[in-house]
Parts: C-alpha cells; structure tokens; sequence
C-alpha cells in the first residue's frame, strides 16, 4: 500500500516535468536478486542523449555502491552503430558474465505519439458532447484555426533491468514505462529521466538508497 502511495505521489511530482511514469512492472522474485556489477544500454541515434543519459545513470548507480559500467566505454563507435545478430548478444551476454556483470540495464524508445493541446481552455464544455453545438465548437478550430492548438510529441521510453546470474535463469527483473513528453532541452530531459528512473527503482527496492 505504501509503495503503491508513493508511487502516485512521484507521478504526480514529475507531471509537470518532461518525464511521466506511466506504469512499471516487477518479478515476484525481484526480492531474489541484489544488484552488484551493472552493464548500462542506451539505445538511441542521438549520441549526446546516449553519452549523456549512461553517464548519469552511471553516476547515481556508483553513489549507491553498485558497480556499473557504460556501452560506450567498452565497445568502439564501429560496434555501436551496426545492427548485431542473436548470435552477437548472446556472445556478449556471455562475455558480460565472465567479467562477473550480474545485471543489464537496458533504456530504449519503443514508440512515438503526436499529440495535439488546445491552446484554449474548453473546461467548460460538455466532455461528453451531449449538445451539438458543444461539440462542434471545440473541434472545429482544427480545420478552420491551426493557431488554436500545438502539437507536441510524447516518446515512450522503457527501462529494463535484466538479470546475468550464470546460476539462475536470464531474466527479466524489471521494467518501467516512462513517457518524454515533447523534449527539446537534452540535458532537462536526461536529468529528469534518469532522476525519476532511479526513484522508482529505489521505491522498488532494486536499488538501495544513498547511505
């Protein structure tokens, strides 16, 4: 119940901000594992908001005593900007493992929504459009006035955490989803996101907090 509360209140405290948390899920056997040495992936073109995005996170992870390393200190930018086969992860995940990583966090933008905003505040119109006029009021400025709202884009991003236990399944530990709305600032979006991430994980208890 409490981390349900409090999960609430970090939406809630982030809705104004360029990042929401729209839902996060975790194993039941989350409790089982304890995260020691993580290996950190941003997928992305944008290299700055990759550099920057595993950098941060990098950081916050090793404030928290967890060992964690970035893609982009340990492969070259060859390796990086190809597609990779099956074959290809799994030599990786291996070669992870035998370097003693027993975690991947993996961040990655799975979709792209436009969104449309009324500049004008219709609060006071029937949300049901139960009158005709109500209804066609509020709709019509998109053919008639395009000045009358903006549109924006909202990035779905999710955040995985992926166990490499070489004696327990490889498996998926944990995932949030996690919405950018309308990113133009690289470092405002990078902060924001890696500071909600690393809340939530906290709350989740798949990190410990700063002692």
């Amino acid at each position: 119940m409490k981390k349900g509360l409090l999960i609430l209140l970090l939406t809630a405290l982030y809705a104004c901000d360029s990042t929401q948390l729209r839902d996060r899920w975790i194993s039941p056997d989350a409790n089982d594992y304890t995260l020691q040495k993580v290996f950190i992936v941003g997928l992305t073109n944008n290299e700055v908001a990759k550099a920057q995005f595993e950098k941060k996170l990098q950081k916050q992870l090793i404030e928290r005593g967890i060992e964690a390393s970035i893609s982009l200190d340990k492969f070259d930018a060859d390796f990086l900007e190809s597609k990779k086969t099956d074959d290809e992860l799994k030599a990786l995940e291996h070669q992870l493992i035998q370097e003693g990583f027993d975690a991947v966090i993996f961040t990655k933008v799975a979709g792209i929504k436009n969104k449309i905003q009324y500049k004008k505040d219709y609060s006071n119109f029937d949300k049901n459009h139960k009158k005709f006029n109500d209804d066609f009021l509020m709709y019509q400025d998109q053919v008639f006035n395009p000045d009358a709202y903006q549109e924006y884009q909202v990035y779905n991003a999710e955040t995985s955490v992926y166990c490499l236990c070489p004696t327990k399944d490889r498996t998926l530990i944990w995932k949030g989803y996690i919405d950018i709305v309308d990113p133009e600032n690289i470092d405002q979006t990078v902060n924001d996101y890696s500071k909600l991430l690393i809340l939530v994980l906290e709350n989740d208890g798949i990190i410990p907090e700063i002692k």
